[in-house]
Order: structure tokens, then C-alpha cells, then sequence
């Protein structure tokens, strides 16, 4: 899934904009769906095609899978950019 067409879907957004403001968090798809306010059944996987993409890292365990933000600054600074103009517009 290409970034263009992830910033189409309102689900990766929230999620995409709750791991840009909290950078540090590592949180699980029950966690995540609490905080944007969407069911765990189109968060999970969202999440999935995130990490796909590189936008997230996925830690997986043998209970459960946590997720954080990309380190990839070129990536962060690219994704600003994309949630700047989102809210211009």
C-alpha cells in the first residue's frame, strides 16, 4: 500500500497522527483503537499495513503484538509535511 493511498483512509490517518504526536508510545491494536476512537476490527488491520509500508514497527511477542512509530527521519519528516497540509486544508 503506497502513502498516497494510506492518507485516503480515515482509520491510518488517526493512527498515523496518534503515533506522530506520541513518537514514543508503543501501544497494542486494543490500546491503539481506544485512544482513536475506532473498532480493534479496522485498526488491527490498518496497523498491519502500516508496518507494510514502513510507517510502523510492529513487536511482536509470543501474547501480543505492540507497535511504534518509525525511526526513519526522512519518513517522519515526509509524514509532517502530508498532516501539515491535511489540516490546511
Amino acid at each position: 500500500m503506497d502513502i498516497d493511498k494510506i492518507f485516503q483512509s480515515p482509520v491510518h490517518v488517526k493512527i498515523i497522527t496518534f503515533f506522530h504526536e506520541n513518537q514514543a508510545s508503543i501501544d497494542t491494536p486494543r490500546g491503539v483503537s481506544t485512544w482513536i476512537g475506532e473498532e480493534r476490527a479496522k485498526v488491527k488491520p490498518a496497523l498491519e499495513d502500516l508496518v507494510n509500508a514502513k510507517i510502523l514497527v510492529a513487536h511482536r511477542t509470543t501474547s501480543t503484538t505492540g507497535y511504534s512509530y518509525t525511526c526513519e527521519e526522512k519518513l517522519i519528516s515526509k509524514i509532517a509535511k502530508i498532516l501539515k497540509k491535511r489540516k490546511l486544508a
